[in-house]
């Protein structure tokens, strides 16, 4: 093997690994020196926070709330047959120094107890608002939607994933739901 290739190989070791948080912040209503055990994974209602790709890019995202079937907005708004609609609702504050901007359900998935994975599906809900497709949050501001899974009618969904940069940020955060 060649010099060149062998540090080229060994650069590519030392990239960035992507981590999975489920660890959610402090809880804040907590009496100031009192110390709870921290929970092991996330649920609904808690906060998880990201980097993005970039120097400046963090989110502070809550799984406000989890609905395993959701309802469609109207008689033109339902899944395709054989499949349900499940969706979360994310709030996304930016916590960090830049303006976040991306399209927030490209870096979403749910997962089954089978371990299958589903992408983010368009579909409006009667539930309320989704959530927007072109997010551009300044320094300190929120921005709060609904995010739709098709998935099988039998699956039963175990997990939420969302992560920064259209899914490409190094960081991903994780929900256990049920």
């Amino acid at each position: 093997m060649s010099a060149v290739a062998a540090a080229l190989l060994a650069l590519a070791a030392c990239g960035p690994q992507e981590t999975v948080s489920t660890t959610p912040k402090a809880d804040r209503s907590q009496s100031a020196g009192t110390e709870a055990e921290p929970k092991k994974d996330a649920t609904v209602g808690d906060t998880l926070t990201l980097k993005g790709m970039e120097d400046g890019e963090q989110l502070d995202v809550t799984l406000k709330k989890w609905l395993p079937t959701a309802e469609g907005a109207d008689e033109f708004n339902v899944p395709e047959d054989g499949k349900r609609w499940a969706a979360a609702q994310f709030e996304l504050v930016n916590t960090g120094t830049k303006v976040y901007s991306d399209s927030p359900s490209n870096g979403a998935q749910a997962a089954d107890s089978q371990g299958q994975r589903f992408d983010a599906y368009f579909g409006e809900i009667a539930a309320g608002p989704a959530m927007s497709s072109d997010v551009s949050l300044p320094k300190g501001e929120k921005a709060l939607g609904w995010i739709v899974f098709e998935v099988p009618e039998n699956s039963k969904i175990t997990k939420v994933q969302f992560a920064m940069n259209s899914g490409f940020s190094d960081q991903t955060a994780q929900w256990s739901v049920k």
